[in-house]
């Protein structure tokens, strides 16, 4: 059959992106085809457009969607036709619909709407890694997440703040700080006004934090070292501004300091079924619980996906953004 999707030709700018006709064939073995109601942004599909993380030429793009089964291919056993699903792990989402291994696919649960699937499946499963695998969060240990206004940001304050933490977010605007209070955090920073390291000393009286979440990459490196207390946790899970510079372990600031850097990748901790599942689940439990409330701040048709990405880049929105078929 023929679909709508975002087609690209070559890496570059926001205009690469092309709406066309394409021909989707029926599913293949252990396949099945997802109807999409909502697309999931994630800034991971800025780097694949532009290629900082390259994609193999001519390509769809975007990672994660939610839908309805409309096919199913010969050995599916885990969704059925009909069935609500999310699925993130198959590139080429700003689509009406794809062919996806079923192994990938996580039956929505009710309480849970597409929208919120769709919005949370990838940002909440980072979350879930990031504050119950990658570091454990105890009750009253002082957290410093960086771009806090982010999808990601917004949901880490929240699901931090109910396992106790004590939340120090940054952004680059007083809006987007006011966000982030509203979302959970203790304090904001507004780095567009305020020295990070100067703050995070101030508010922890020269301790320093005991873990870092850090999205950004190299523009947020020196000052994440600078704010870390002696053995905390800088857990950098992506490169926003550019990976990181090359490391020396044996400086004497990190040997005298003793702090734990992580490289934490999604892709690593959700690489199996099991994975997969389990940490869906406890997104979905922490949404319907209502202990992480949803605001999907900006809503595009999948025709303006030109403009969400430009919107994104020049740090017009916050939160969430979803993509409507």
């Amino acid at each position: 059959m023929q679909i709508k999707a975002i087609q690209i030709a070559r890496h570059g700018g926001p205009s690469v992106m092309k709406w066309k006709t394409i021909d989707l064939p029926k599913p293949g073995r252990n396949e099945v085809t997802v109807r999409h109601t909502a697309v999931g942004f994630n800034f991971i599909d800025c780097n694949h457009r532009s290629g900082r993380y390259p994609l193999e030429m001519p390509s769809g793009i975007g990672s994660e969607a939610s839908g309805v089964v409309e096919a199913v291919g010969r050995g599916v056993r885990n969704v059925k036709l009909g069935q609500r699903v999310v699925y993130i792990g198959k590139v080429g989402t700003y689509s009406d619909a794809a062919n996806v291994p079923s192994v990938i696919c996580i039956p929505i649960p009710r309480g849970v709407s597409d929208e919120e699937a769709a919005a949370t499946h990838l940002k909440g499963m980072t979350v879930e890694m990031l504050v119950e695998r990658v570091h454990k969060i105890r009750k009253g240990e002082v957290i410093l997440m960086h771009s806090a206004a982010g999808g990601v940001g917004l949901m880490l304050c929240q699901w931090a703040r109910s396992m106790g933490a004590i939340v120090i977010g940054t952004a680059s605007s007083a809006s987007k700080c006011k966000e982030i209070i509203k979302a959970g955090a203790y304090y904001s920073i507004n780095t567009s006004r305020q020295d990070v390291v100067k703050q995070v000393m101030r508010l922890t009286k020269k301790k320093g934090v005991d873990v870092i979440y850090d999205p950004v990459g190299k523009d947020t490196w020196e000052t994440s070292l600078s704010c870390l207390k002696d053995r905390g946790l800088l857990a950098s899970f992506g490169g926003a501004s550019g990976p990181i510079p090359p490391v020396n372990l044996n400086e004497p600031r990190f040997m005298g300091r003793a702090p734990f850097i992580v490289r934490a990748s999604l892709f690593n901790y959700a690489a199996s079924p099991e994975d997969r599942l389990h940490s869906a689940k406890r997104v979905f439990s922490m949404i319907r619980s209502g202990k992480i409330k949803l605001n999907i701040n900006q809503r595009y048709s999948m025709k303006d996906v030109v403009q969400l990405h430009k919107d994104v880049e020049s740090r017009k929105t916050t939160g969430i953004s979803v993509l409507i078929p």
